[in-house]
């Protein structure tokens, strides 16, 4: 068994909500890919996370095997 790389774990995260990895890493991308600030507390809302979902759903399925 493989682990993880830093990006797998930050695909995951956003596609899953479950933390894999670092939380840090996972929040700089978020921000990244929102192009804004993001506030921990805005992780605590179903809506924001299932758009946090969608921003991560294609690569999460490029990480699946074919």
């Amino acid at each position: 068994m493989q682990k993880l790389t830093p990006q797998q774990c930050i695909i995951l995260t956003g596609f899953t909500g479950i933390l894999h990895g670092e939380f840090e890493w996972f929040h700089q991308d978020l921000e990244r890919r929102l192009d804004r600030e993001v506030q921990t507390s805005e992780l605590g809302y179903p809506e924001f996370m299932a758009e946090c979902r969608s921003l991560y759903e294609e690569d999460f399925n490029r990480l699946m095997p074919e």
